[in-house]
């Protein structure tokens, strides 16, 4: 069946329907890794968004109920160059284009991904539209487009009540888990490292996080504009002057750095990819990491008596981490979890251990 892509800017592409065929406006953002398709997919900080690959060949080795990272897959759109019609791997349980189409995720193949990725890197992110209506009028659909606006994203993906992890192996320490959009292979990086892990709704106050008796407090990833959480950045300021140790992770990081006085933005096209390098300033060392994310904190507005800068990316210069001086709190927009390097920077879940146990960052 014939698809088509409309970008707000007005360029056209043609191509063919995969996955659902229902009629969606999303913000569209491109991804540059290989592999880790079905993360992607199932990453709640794609929420409200249609996910452009530019690697040509998605869906080579299928999809397993292995590689989630959380429930269900929240991309809302799916473009790619070629859609590969069956999975060969011995963990294929099924074809990527089923997947797309048991959960409603409409998507287009044989169009052009650098360009369109060319547009997006040279105009800015923007929304986009996919049909497979035959006949639309341009100037309406534009107009549909432009008016879009991803908003309440985090109310979507979080969690409706607290959830147990229990530790792996001996019990060592207890975690509270912020759920704006978290990552499974987060909460299994915390309990591979001997915590039990109570992951909790987006919205629950810190005074009931406090009252947990909890070693240490982790704020989660999350999709959309961190500005727009104005009742969880009041909760995470509690949070943050209960002087707990804290270790927050891309939007959580975005939301602590806002819950102390600094301001974020949106970037012009946003680092979503397995290839990031950055810079750790106290240790010297540029690490290879995994990114997702549109907004970043602006580094004028950090309060020096607050926090300084501890990583960069080495691309461009964004902050990439933010190190707390009342020694407590320790957050990077990177995922530390998402194993790029493959595990270049799980080192900061080991780190947050030995802070909960009283030692050093």
């Amino acid at each position: 069946m014939k698809a088509t892509l409309i970008l707000e800017n007005g360029s056209v592409f043609t191509g063919q329907s995969i996955g659902a065929t229902t009629e969606r406006i999303c913000e569209m953002v491109f991804n540059t890794s290989m592999t880790g398709y079905q993360e992607i997919l199932t990453d709640p900080s794609y929420a409200g968004q249609g996910i452009v690959m530019c690697y040509p060949l998605i869906g080579n080795y299928g999809v397993n109920h292995e590689d989630n990272e959380s429930a269900r897959p929240w991309g809302e759109a799916f473009v790619v160059r070629h859609l590969s019609p069956r999975g060969s791997n011995f963990r294929c349980e099924g074809t990527l284009d089923d997947y797309l189409k048991k959960y409603d995720i409409t998507g287009i193949q044989g169009v052009d991904t650098r360009a369109i990725t060319r547009i997006l890197r040279n105009q800015g992110t923007m929304n986009g539209m996919i049909t497979c209506a035959e006949h639309f009028s341009i100037p309406e659909v534009l107009s549909r487009i432009q008016a879009y606006r991803v908003e309440g994203t985090v109310e979507k993906v979080t969690r409706k009540e607290a959830q147990v992890y229990p530790a792996v192996g001996e019990q060592r320490h207890r975690v509270a888990l912020m759920d704006y959009g978290v990552k499974e292979n987060m909460i299994r990086c915390l309990q591979n490292r001997g915590c039990e892990v109570t992951v909790y709704p987006a919205h629950t106050t810190a005074d009931e996080v406090l009252s947990g008796g909890f070693d240490g407090v982790m704020l989660s990833n999350g999709p959309g504009d961190p500005a727009d959480n104005v009742d969880i950045i009041r909760e995470v300021r509690k949070l943050y002057d209960s002087n707990i140790p804290i270790f927050a992770v891309c939007l959580g990081h975005q939301l602590m750095a806002l819950a102390t006085g600094a301001e974020t933005r949106k970037m012009r096209f946003g680092h979503r990819g397995g290839n990031h390098p950055v810079k750790d300033l106290d240790a010297g060392r540029v690490y290879i990491t995994s990114q997702n994310h549109g907004y970043v904190v602006c580094a004028e507005t950090v309060d020096p008596a607050v926090a300084r800068v501890s990583h960069v990316n080495v691309n461009e210069g964004s902050v990439e981490g933010l190190r707390y001086l009342n020694g407590n709190v320790l957050t990077v927009q990177f995922h530390p979890e998402a194993s790029p390097g493959p595990r270049d920077t799980e080192n900061l879940f080991d780190r947050f251990v030995r802070r909960m146990e009283g030692g050093e960052w």
